[in-house]
């Protein structure tokens, strides 16, 4: 409305201000989170997303800085800006900092355009499965494992146990699957674009500057340089965020976590961080 209206006034009279509204979606991807450890999930930016997109504004603009996480997750964000994009008429610019790899260039494609520093990390568009076996050591302390199941499958890739061949083969089923829909997906979005290289789908990661000469980004740029040469000087930058009023803030009618709350939180956060430490130290960050 606010644009309608400017273009109906005497051209002397139009402002030249263009507000262009900026979502930030830092971290590793997986569903959960919370007040503690939060996470990119599609429960904690759709709301973000969606108010992005309500601004009367050419384009919306997404700062990534992901080493990635969740496939499901990162598809359902990469859908929710697509799905708006196109329901509201908007482009997308999508902006990389340190690293947008694996689940986090999945999301970056959501973008219309690409734009990354010459020293950002971007890629890995690939399935990885990590976990740690204990058999030996149960057997050095003296712990016998005991599994019941109903269903002959259902203690498959069990940690305390060695690993069985035919466990690992279906395992790596799975991941082509996920693996294909990451190709598809990267393919329909980045098209003729992409070069035709061998080693594009493999898992492998690259600076920025090799992303431009393989498709996967459009330009090197940082996020306000790119939008005052697109949409002029006078440009500004509007960062959306989550509300913090007092509710948000100490809980319901002001209550504060009790200790045991905190304690959980506490330990369950401990894990994620070496989760989202372990994703972050594969690009060297």
């Amino acid at each position: 409305m606010k644009r309608l209206f400017n273009r109906l006034l005497p051209k002397s009279w139009r402002s030249t201000v263009v507000t262009i509204p900026v979502i930030r979606l830092q971290g590793a991807i997986m569903a959960g989170g919370g007040q503690f450890r939060p996470s990119l999930s599609l429960a904690s930016t759709a709301g973000l997303i969606e108010k992005a997109f309500s601004f009367d504004a050419p384009a919306v603009a997404i700062s990534i800085n992901s080493p990635g996480g969740s496939p499901v997750q990162s598809r359902l964000i990469f859908k929710r800006i697509r799905d708006l994009a196109v329901e509201k008429n908007k482009k997308v610019l999508v902006f990389v900092e340190d690293v947008a790899a694996s689940g986090g260039y999945m999301i970056a494609v959501a973008g219309d355009e690409i734009f990354a520093d010459p020293s950002s990390i971007v890629g890995s568009i690939g399935v990885v499965s990590a976990s740690f076996g204990f058999p030996e050591l149960m057997k050095k302390i003296g712990v016998e494992r005991r599994v019941h199941t109903a269903g002959q499958n259902k203690a498959v890739l069990d940690p305390f146990k060695p690993e069985k061949k035919e466990d690992v083969e279906r395992l790596k089923a799975l991941q082509l699957e996920v693996h294909e829909t990451f190709i598809d997906l990267v393919k329909e979005r980045r098209g003729t674009k992409l070069k035709d290289d061998p080693d594009l789908f493999t898992g492998l990661f690259w600076t920025a500057k090799r992303g431009l000469e393989l498709g996967l980004v459009d330009a090197l740029g940082d996020m306000r340089g790119v939008l005052r040469t697109r949409f002029g000087d006078k440009t500004q930058l509007k960062l959306i965020t989550a509300p913090r009023g007092l509710f948000g803030r100490f809980g319901l009618f002001g209550s504060r976590f009790s200790a045991p709350d905190i304690a959980a939180a506490a330990a369950s956060g401990v894990i994620d961080a070496a989760e989202e430490r372990a994703l972050w130290a594969r690009f060297g960050l």
